[in-house]
């Protein structure tokens, strides 16, 4: 799906921006008097499938479902069929009610077009989407299972420079597309605490 020049291009460099973001997952919030008035509450992936991005995030990644609706239009609609516009959204929590939930909103009626391309991954206008996981070997392997998931790199320890510059941060990272085609990372923090 990805050329092989792309997945060379992914270096562990590349990557740091990312990872460092990521190893905040496991973070409180911040201080009451350095908080900010905005807190980023959800991201909503426009899918193909919901089943087929729930295989995905909620059976392979263990993400629990808190909200799982049909939106009509008009909502005076009964059905689906007395319906004009048809979607379903879901939305998935890993380990907070507040922030960090993730939307899937499938366009069932009318049905949203595939992309006749699909974007590469780690391009100006895609996402990155990080995953802390407590045991990232055991869950990579559900991962592989899942139909229409690209691995783009395997599990592998990566060392990055602490905040403070004066040691390492040791982390197992592995990059996968999911179903749809968005870019997921999965590390495991190989250290209690990263500050």
């Amino acid at each position: 799906m990805f050329p092989n020049r792309f997945i060379h291009q992914v270096t562990p460099l590349s990557l740091l921006p990312f990872l460092l973001w990521a190893c905040l997952a496991g973070a409180a919030p911040v201080a009451e008097d350095q908080r900010v008035p905005i807190d980023l509450r959800r991201t909503t992936l426009v899918v193909a499938d919901i089943d087929r991005s729930l295989a995905f995030y909620r059976d392979a990644l263990g993400m629990t479902v808190v909200y799982d609706n049909k939106i009509r239009s008009p909502r005076s609609a009964a059905s689906d069929d007395e319906a004009e516009r048809v979607s379903r959204l879901v939305f998935l929590q890993a380990n907070d009610d507040f922030v960090g939930v993730l939307g899937l909103l499938e366009y069932q009626k009318p049905r949203k077009p595939e992309p006749a391309t699909a974007s590469q991954p780690f391009s100006i206008g895609t996402t990155v989407k990080v995953f802390n996981l407590e045991n990232l070997e055991q869950q990579f392997e559900q991962v592989r299972g899942i139909a229409g998931v690209t691995i783009i790199s395997e599990p592998s320890p990566r060392n990055y420079p602490s905040y403070d510059g004066k040691s390492t941060i040791p982390v197992l990272v592995s990059i996968v597309t999911d179903p749809d085609g968005f870019v997921v990372e999965l590390n495991q923090l190989l250290v209690e605490s990263v500050r």
